[in-house]
């Protein structure tokens, strides 16, 4: 697959729907090229063609990062307040790149003397502008839709910290597959994050518990005891086998 071919296909599944016109404009060529690379990826079956359009065949699993923060704010926001309450100043952190660590780097701006290590552009950008912190960016090249890096370099560097604490999210949790993600590049981070901490928090929102196997395939690291789950709304009591052993911290209301 040509470099062309590929960033129209990432495009399309990303977006749902793209016009031949924006495609063109995004890739600085003319209509007739974008019509001409992608003529073998509709007769793959790999996208659809409508008039001047191009269509996904694949139901997105994770929007891009843009739609995420929209989705559930409010309980997105309460969940990185809890988050923040557990973290002291001065302390060590490795956060990821999901929308909920979004949110909760936002919380820890008030936190002095933080030293932050992340593969998320968005939460160095938002912690590295808090005078006494030192924050790290693992990666060199970043994914379009999130702002997130997971090339060899990010996890060269992630490998050379100990930090005191490392900040997961789940795009769904499941009570006898986990906590689960789309892509494997996000399980393989999510594991080296948990090789360097102490401890782990788990922040998910009520929306992602669900009863029945859902689109996330992938599973990620096991949390082990002591470990925190910090969620919006108490779990439904079928999780109960699967959060044994974790620290349970719901808001106060």
């Amino acid at each position: 697959m040509s470099k062309y071919e590929k960033e129209i296909l990432d495009t399309v599944t990303l977006q749902g729907t793209v016009t031949v016109m924006a495609l063109a404009e995004q890739l600085n060529v003319t209509d007739q090229t974008i019509r001409r690379i992608v003529k073998p990826l509709v007769e793959r079956g790999e996208i659809k063609k409508v008039h001047g359009a191009l269509v996904s065949v694949q139901e997105l699993s994770d929007p891009p990062l843009t739609s995420r923060l929209v989705a559930q704010r409010q309980e997105k926001a309460t969940i990185a307040r809890v988050v923040a309450s557990l973290i002291s100043d001065g302390s060590s952190l490795a956060i990821d790149t999901g929308s909920t660590s979004t949110f909760v780097a936002q919380a820890l701006t008030r936190h002095k003397d933080l030293t932050v290590v992340t593969n998320s552009a968005h939460v160095a950008s938002v912690l590295a502008m808090t005078e006494g912190n030192q924050v790290y960016m693992a990666g060199t090249q970043l994914r379009s839709h999130d702002g997130a890096a997971f090339d060899q370099s990010a996890f060269e560097v992630i490998s050379r910290f100990n930090v005191q604490t490392t900040i997961l999210s789940a795009s769904h949790v499941h009570p006898q597959q986990g906590f689960l993600a789309n892509d494997q590049h996000e399980v393989d981070m999510a594991i080296a994050m948990s090789n360097i901490a102490e401890r782990r928090i788990m922040a998910v929102d009520h929306t992602k518990w669900m009863m029945r196997r859902g689109s996330s395939p992938l599973r990620l690291p096991v949390m082990e005891a002591d470990d925190i789950l910090v969620t919006d709304l108490p779990p439904n009591p079928a999780f109960e086998p699967l959060l044994e052993g974790l620290e349970l911290r719901l808001p106060k209301h």
